[in-house]
C-alpha cells in the first residue's frame, strides 16, 4: 500500500499533473497581486486548450505532417494569445467598467464552454474533440536517466516542466524584487495611496490580467498538446478552480502556489492509480477536489490576501 502511494512512476505522474496547475496558479497571483479576483482563469485554460490544439494541427499540416517541435511550439504560442485575448474581455469589463469581477469571471467560463464548442464544430465538424496532434519531443536528464531507480523521473520530461519551474522563480523575483512588481503589489493593496504616487493603477492592473491570461493559456496548451495530444471537451476538469485555492494555499507567492499545486498534482495522479492501491474508484476521483476543499478550510482564515484583491478602483478627482 505505502510502496503503491510513494512509487517513483506515481510521483513522475504528480510532477506531468501538476504543471497545468501549477502555471494557472502563478497566472491567479499576478492578477490578484494587482487587486483583481479572476474566477475565469478556467474559461481562460479551456481556450488555452482548444487554440493551443488547432494551432498546432495546422502548423503540423503546414509542416507536411511530419513530427516537429515548432508545431506544438506554435500552439504554445497560441494558446497563450488567446489567453491574453480572452483575459482582455474581463480586464475591459473589471477595470474599466468596473463590473462585478465574480460575475465576469463566471460569465467567462460559460463563454469559452461553449465557444470551444462551436469553434471546434466548425473547424473539424465534431463538437467535443480535434485531431490528434504530437507534442513537443520529450527531454531526459543526463546522468540521472542512466540509473534505472530514477529512470520514471528522469526521462520523458516535457520541456513545458522546467520552464514553468523557471516562471516560477522568476515570478517569485518579479513580485519582490523588480519595480514592476512592487508597484502591482502596491496597487492591489492601497491603490489610491499608489495613486496618489503618479502609479498608473489601471494600466497595472490591466497587465497583471493578461499575464495571468497569458499563464493560463499556456497551462491549456500544456494540456490539450503535451498531455491529451489533442483538444477534448473538458479536459481542464476544473483546474481552473484548483488552481485559485493552490494559490490561496501558496498565500499569494509563486513559490507557496509550486507547493501547493505540487500536492494538488499528487491527489490528481493518484486518482489515475486506483487500481493499484484497492480503493474504490468513484472515492478516489473526487480526491483532488476534496483536497481542495480541507486545503481552503485549514487555510483561507489564516491567508492574507492583498487588501483590495476585488475592489474596483474609482480614480480620486481634485
Amino acid at each position: 500500500m505505502v510502496a503503491a502511494l510513494l512509487n517513483l512512476a506515481l510521483l513522475a505522474s504528480a510532477v506531468r499533473l501538476t504543471v497545468p496547475i501549477l502555471l494557472t496558479a502563478l497566472g491567479a497571483v499576478y492578477t490578484e497581486r494587482g487587486g483583481v479576483f479572476n474566477i475565469g482563469l478556467e474559461g481562460t485554460m479551456i481556450m488555452g486548450t482548444f487554440f493551443g490544439a488547432a494551432a498546432t494541427h495546422a502548423a503540423a499540416q503546414a509542416l507536411g505532417g511530419a513530427p516537429s517541435a515548432l508545431a506544438p511550439l506554435a500552439g504554445m504560442a497560441a494558446a497563450m494569445g488567446a489567453g491574453v485575448l480572452f483575459s482582455l474581455i474581463h480586464a475591459v469589463m473589471s477595470v474599466t467598467f468596473r463590473v462585478d469581477q465574480l460575475i465576469s469571471g463566471v460569465a467567462l467560463n460559460l463563454l469559452a464552454v461553449g465557444l470551444a464548442r462551436f469553434l471546434n464544430i466548425l473547424l473539424f465538424g465534431v463538437a467535443t474533440q480535434s485531431p490528434g496532434i504530437n507534442g513537443f519531443p520529450p527531454l531526459a536528464i543526463p546522468v540521472l536517466r542512466d540509473i534505472p531507480a530514477l529512470e520514471p523521473l528522469a526521462t520523458g520530461i516535457s520541456p513545458v516542466i522546467p520552464a514553468a519551474l523557471a516562471l516560477v522563480v522568476a515570478g517569485q523575483w518579479v513580485l519582490r524584487r523588480t519595480v514592476f512588481g512592487l508597484r502591482l503589489r502596491a496597487v492591489g493593496e492601497n491603490p489610491h495611496a499608489a495613486d496618489t504616487l503618479g502609479i498608473d493603477v489601471a494600466r497595472l492592473r490591466y497587465a497583471g490580467v493578461l499575464i495571468s491570461g497569458a499563464l493560463a493559456g499556456l497551462a491549456g496548451g500544456y494540456l490539450s498538446i503535451e498531455q491529451g495530444r489533442g483538444y477534448l471537451e473538458g479536459m481542464t476538469q476544473g483546474r481552473g478552480f484548483i488552481a485559485l485555492a493552490a494559490m490561496i494555499f501558496g498565500n499569494w507567492w509563486p513559490l507557496g502556489a509550486l507547493g501547493a499545486s505540487a500536492l494538488f498534482g499528487y491527489f490528481d495522479a493518484l486518482s489515475l492509480r486506483v487500481v493499484a492501491i484497492g480503493v474504490p474508484y468513484q472515492f478516489i476521483t473526487v480526491l483532488p477536489h476534496i483536497a481542495t476543499i480541507l486545503v481552503l478550510a485549514g487555510v483561507v482564515r489564516r491567508a492574507t490576501p492583498p487588501a483590495a484583491d476585488g475592489v474596483p478602483f474609482t480614480k480620486e478627482e481634485g
